[in-house]
């Protein structure tokens, strides 16, 4: 790639971006950084209406186009009517954010198994339903950029949390075998893997002080992690700042993985 200035590696301008999960928490948050770095971004959610309220928010925020979509990313026929969409309102697709997550908790003696498949068809199933529509588009463009949700339990265990464990450590295996099957295309595909951000997934340890501090005292910053913190490292792997990275996973976990 041509030498350019290093802060205009960060842009986004002329892009377009599609965010699953995109209309609330870590979602939403990528998106509009993505829209401050000057891309196009279609919101995505299971409901429209959300997804709308979303795109117009983002819109008049950043001055960037921005519309909502809505579709269930367990679906195969919602995934692929999603991306043909997008495709067919830009023209494009240059960026993916599969954000779209759920985490049930139970010990696994009391795990019910229709819960556990849920959460694993909408963390890791449904990531690979997307990945794959956006491989099919962005490989005969020979760029693209997507970036899959994975978490510090990736890499470490905690308890009642099966499901969410296995779906987020599976994601990585995801991540680094799409990085080896679309490297010679030129589309790259790498993971944020965040720690403890207080998003609606989160929520319910609000109503357990004891649980959520034991969480928190995992970190070595010793606190939850703001929404906007994300922003910066979903704007990095999207740009091409992080040209000559592919395979990876960037952990924003405020050093919980580092202990």
């Amino acid at each position: 790639m041509p030498e350019t200035n290093a802060m205009d590696q960060f842009r986004l301008d002329n892009r377009v971006a599609l965010v699953t999960g995109g209309s609330k928490g870590l979602g939403k948050s990528m998106a509009l950084g993505l829209a401050q770095a000057g891309a196009a971004t279609v919101i995505c959610s299971r409901h429209v209406d959300e997804c709308g309220v979303v795109a117009e928010e983002i819109a008049a925020e950043t001055g960037q186009q921005s519309v909502g979509m809505a579709a269930d990313v367990t679906q195969e026929g919602d995934v692929d009517r999603l991306f043909g969409a997008a495709q067919a309102a830009f023209g494009r697709l240059d960026i993916l954010i599969n954000s779209a997550g759920i985490n049930i908790r139970h010990l696994v003696e009391d795990f019910p198994a229709d819960d556990f498949r849920h959460v694993i068809d909408i963390n890791l199933t449904g990531t690979w339903l997307c990945c794959r529509a956006a491989g099919r588009i962005m490989k005969p463009q020979g760029r693209g950029s997507v970036i899959n949700m994975g978490s510090a339990l990736s890499a470490v265990g905690l308890v009642e949390r099966t499901a969410y464990c296995s779906s987020k450590a599976g994601i990585l295996g995801l991540t680094r075998t799409l990085a080896l099957e679309w490297a010679p295309s030129g589309v790259r595909c790498n993971a944020i893997c965040p720690g403890p951000f207080l998003t609606e997934i989160n929520q319910p340890l609000l109503k357990e002080p004891e649980k959520l501090q034991a969480v928190v005292e995992q970190t070595a910053l010793s606190r939850l992690a703001e929404l906007h913190e994300i922003r910066g490292a979903a704007i990095f792997l999207a740009s091409d700042a992080s040209s000559y990275m592919t395979g990876a996973a960037l952990f924003l976990d405020g050093g919980w993985t580092a202990q």
